[in-house]
């Protein structure tokens, strides 16, 4: 006797097997092609978390991470919180002091004595990329010097803090506020994804913090926002970068982006790197959705600029 397979059947097996497909091989020839026109150095990590496929190039190379490090001290932070020497919801009392005064935003601006909680701090530091929270941050969770021995202890070779921290002022001068390498800070995106950043239950509020990102302007813009994304972008004059992990329908998957040594150092919108990153994005995003019928805002820049 013949066995039929129902039609439903069959045209599950054809999309499982469509899709499969779609995700075995990653779009490297589209991304090497961005990343080796680019005017100045680029690093890029590709991961697909439902096959484990990787692109990488230059991943492993050190660059800057500008406000991508504060995913380090936020990781520092909740250390101390799971330590007990910290509590999220506590009140903190604005001074300044000299180890976090950074003029020029949001929490500078606050009058002496302004109460502030330690989890306002860390969404200012994440979602707008407070300056002055972020370094307060960083003294509140022992400094560099603390979070640099903690990435070290993770297993991040690279990852480190280097403003205002002891022993790292030629680090400084090479890369600012902090390094990092492709790999190293997808990897920790990760990680905390995974549940495996200090524990399950901080490693899940990171996550939370992460997919509240005000600037959306570049990576984000070319995603659907109806998904889920934890992210962490960086500027300074020559470098820009970008960090994502996309929980999307088809899968999951994550990438980074940084550049050093760019020719574009203006802040415009049409920024070689920001043009790359955007590009970089909307590639990853239909190969991994190629069924998405979303189409990102053809008149973005009225939003970004």
């Amino acid at each position: 006797m013949k066995h039929l397979i129902p039609l439903s059947l069959c045209l599950f097996l054809l999309i499982s097997c469509e899709t499969e497909t779609t995700r075995a091989d990653l779009p490297t020839e589209a991304i090497r092609t961005l990343a080796e026109s680019f005017n100045g150095d680029v690093g890029i990590f590709v991961k697909d978390l439902e096959t484990g496929k990787e692109f990488e190039f230059r991943a492993d190379d050190v660059f800057p991470t500008a406000s991508m490090i504060k995913i380090p001290i936020m990781v520092g932070v909740f250390d101390k919180i799971e330590k007990g020497e910290l509590k999220y919801q506590m009140k903190l009392e604005y001074g300044p002091e000299s180890e976090y005064e950074y003029s020029g935003d949001i929490i500078s601006n606050l009058e002496s004595g302004t109460e502030v909680t330690l989890s306002l701090l860390v969404h200012l530091m994440m979602s707008v990329s407070n300056n002055t929270g972020s370094l307060w941050n960083q003294y509140l969770a022992g400094t560099g010097t603390e979070i640099n021995s903690l990435m070290e202890e993770l297993g991040f070779e690279h990852t480190r803090v280097n403003s205002r921290t002891d022993g790292r002022s030629e680090a400084f001068q090479m890369y600012g506020w902090g390094q990092t390498t492709p790999r190293e800070i997808a990897t920790l995106v990760e990680k905390i994804y995974k549940g495996e950043i200090i524990n399950k239950h901080a490693s899940e509020q990171m996550f939370r913090v992460m997919s509240r990102n005000h600037w959306d302007g570049e990576a984000l813009s070319q995603i659907d926002p109806v998904i889920n994304v934890a992210s962490k972008n960086g500027a300074v004059s020559a470098s820009r970068s970008e960090v994502l992990l996309v929980n999307g329908p088809s899968g999951d998957y994550l990438f980074s982006v940084i550049t050093k040594n760019q020719e574009d150092r203006s802040w415009d919108y049409d920024n070689e790197a920001w043009v790359m990153i955007r590009e970089l994005s909307s590639i990853l995003y239909r190969h991994f959705e190629p069924h998405s019928e979303w189409e990102p805002n053809a008149d973005l820049r009225k939003y970004h600029e």
